[in-house]
């Protein structure tokens, strides 16, 4: 059986790939991944001056600074608050030499700048550690209300194609669901000199605490009913924008990595699975990949690799708007029988 695969021009044994998570700080976890059969690792995020600013903007701003103002962009929170991105980033380099020393499978650097300056150091520098490929990951809230759409992807792109002039080794560009018209965006963040995107970013929500009336962080892992919406635009973006796909968010079991494949991902990035039930998980998954494929006679992994892309299936119309009148009609309420007619609101 073939579970090989390429992503951003990386050999891989197979598609399962670990995402950046705590995971990777340590470098016995690592050779874990590697010796239960990951063929690639995503190290946790590089944030420029191992400020939070932008990925944790909200809660910051929020629950932290609250005799402080939006604009008051240069107030930092004590470092000791910070956790581990109170380390510098030469930490986080010589973790890319250490990682590189001790396993064979690749080894893709995860940067979260917020200067054009800064994404370009160290990614450079990333590159000269070691690193086979970089994931720029774009976590970005806009706010404000004067920052429109366009300008705001026009720098995504412009950063891209910085970024893209500094370095040699492959580029990925890691982003949300929430643009306007997301295959545009996409071709352009190709034509800027992504090799790939991963789709699709967690932005992880603040709730509120009624007791404490507080803005509080909650990190809930993931589950693989979030598989869908990765699913859903990279068989739609698949052979339309010349990139590779990694998809990400809901990958936990063998099912979920093969429709990501069929979709027409390169590659299937998991997380939460690992964090809830180890590294061993991903032998698991990779067995009961095997044993579907011998009983469904595939012989590859690139032999279903975009067979359920929008281009490949029969019903185009099924993965878009039209699907939505019958993703509707398919609900049955709880007692199992059918709804009966109704009218429902498609605004």
């Amino acid at each position: 059986m073939d579970l090989s695969t390429t992503y951003l021009g990386l050999s891989l044994k197979n598609p399962i790939v670990a995402s950046a998570s705590p995971i990777s700080e340590r470098v016995e976890r690592v050779k874990r991944l590697e010796e239960c059969g990951a063929a690639a690792v995503v190290m946790y995020s590089l944030f420029e001056e191992q400020i939070v600013h932008e990925s944790l903007e909200l809660d910051y701003y929020l629950n932290r600074g609250t005799e402080s103002f939006p604009e008051a962009l240069s107030y930092i929170p004590d470092l000791p608050d910070m956790g581990r991105y109170s380390v510098g980033p030469e930490v986080y380099l010589e973790q890319i030499r250490l990682l590189k020393e001790a396993v064979s499978i690749p080894v893709i650097a995860s940067l979260n700048g917020v200067s054009t300056g800064g994404w370009i150091k160290y990614a450079q520098k990333m590159e000269q550690a070691g690193a086979d490929a970089i994931e720029l990951n774009i976590y970005y809230l806009p706010v404000d209300p004067e920052l429109t759409s366009s300008e705001l992807e026009a720098a995504y792109v412009q950063l891209v194609r910085d970024v893209r002039a500094s370095v040699s080794i492959p580029l990925a560009v890691k982003l949300s669901p929430f643009f306007t018209a997301l295959p545009h965006f996409a071709r352009s963040l190709a034509e800027a000199g992504a090799d790939g995107l991963v789709l699709f970013n967690r932005f992880y929500q603040p709730d509120f605490d009624l007791d404490t009336l507080d803005v509080v962080p909650n990190l809930r892992l993931s589950t693989s009913d979030e598989l869908r919406l990765p699913l859903r635009w990279i068989s739609l973006l698949y052979g339309r924008v010349n990139v590779d796909f990694a998809l990400t968010t809901g990958v936990h079991t063998a099912q979920d990595v093969l429709k990501a494949m069929m979709a027409g991902a390169n590659v299937a990035m998991m997380t939460s699975a690992l964090l809830r039930h180890s590294e061993g998980h991903v032998q698991q998954v990779l067995s009961d990949m095997t044993g579907w494929m011998e009983s469904y006679e595939y012989e590859s992994i690139r032999q279903m690799q975009g067979s359920m892309s929008q281009r490949a299936i029969e019903n185009p119309a099924a993965l878009e708007r039209t699907n939505y009148i019958k993703v509707l009609n398919s609900f049955q309420e709880v007692s199992g029988g059918p709804l009966p007619t109704m009218n429902f609101s498609l605004r």
